[in-house]
């Protein structure tokens, strides 16, 4: 089965993920680029930030190609913004809502503090599915690596390729 992530990282912890599944896990990555970046410093990173999410607004995108039809899987990665999935995401699932349409689905989250399970329910019910085949939430897997989270993130890649 191909799969492709599609993500969207600030910080590089969705992105450190993305690159480790990658290796483990026959897929590609897309990653995706706000044309306008958000704010990554202090508090204004996490005020527009958090607006951006709970107003569910929709940044427009850089520039990206995907042949749909390469892919059996789709996997979200994304951080945890106010308990909801990134803006980006939602960007991408509306312009590719009918490409998307008969794919599996796993997504994963990262964050610091909490709402990871909320934020891939609400990214699922977005999704208008059920639920994922496959989730995990990584609390800062990149800025603070250790054993216990990259045995996590194996975990997760065990779970794909079943």
């Amino acid at each position: 089965m191909k799969t492709l992530i599609v993500y969207y990282s600030m910080e590089g912890n969705t992105q450190f993920v993305a690159d480790l599944v990658k290796e483990k896990v026959d897929s590609d990555t897309l990653r995706l680029i706000p044309k306008k970046a958000y704010n990554d410093k202090g508090f204004a990173k996490f005020f527009w930030g958090g607006k951006s999410a709970l107003m569910a607004e929709k940044p427009e995108l850089e520039e990206y190609t995907v042949d749909f039809s390469k892919y059996d899987r789709i996997v979200f990665g994304f951080p945890v913004w106010a308990g909801t999935f990134t803006p980006p995401l939602r960007t991408f699932i509306e312009d590719n809502r009918k490409s998307l349409a008969g794919k599996r689905f796993s997504a994963y989250a990262c964050m610091t503090g909490s709402g990871g399970e909320k934020a891939i329910g609400k990214l699922a019910k977005f999704l208008e599915i059920p639920g994922f085949e496959a989730t995990s939430i990584f609390i800062d897997p990149k800025t603070a690596q250790s054993a216990e989270k990259m045995a996590q993130i194996n975990g997760f890649c065990v779970a794909l390729n079943q």
